[in-house]
């Protein structure tokens, strides 16, 4: 029988408060922040892109929302912003990439590291 073992946490991944997207200040979160995820709490697809920029070495500020009038408010911001309505929803560098399809396009053409260095959320 195999022993379970503490697995390690990873990178420290900041978070923001979802108040903080309930009052509206989703722009004044993405002029924060070099690297912003927007979500739904435990959606599969937020996880990946997660996952995606971790494992490119960036470490995103990640909002997470519960399901109901907080991820629908966003979305209606998101609208307003010019942008899809679509969580999750990547900013970099104070520009919506989009959500998971967008930025896993970026990264399989080459793109993302760039957009990512330009946006300072990436040192290598």
């Amino acid at each position: 029988m195999l022993s379970q073992r503490a697995q390690p946490l990873g990178p420290i991944q900041k978070t923001q408060p979802p108040e903080m997207v309930a009052s509206g200040n989703i722009g004044k979160m993405v002029s924060e922040n070099s690297v912003l995820v927007l979500g739904r709490r435990a959606c599969c697809m937020c996880h990946v892109v997660k996952k995606l920029l971790l494992g490119l070495g960036v470490n995103p500020t990640v909002c997470e929302l519960e399901e109901g009038a907080e991820a629908e408010e966003a979305e209606q911001a998101l609208g307003r912003m010019g942008g899809g309505t679509q969580l999750p929803a990547v900013f970099i560098g104070g520009r919506l990439v989009g959500g998971l399809d967008r930025l896993m396009a970026a990264h399989i053409s080459g793109e993302l590291v760039p957009i990512l260095k330009q946006a300072g959320a990436l040192w290598l």
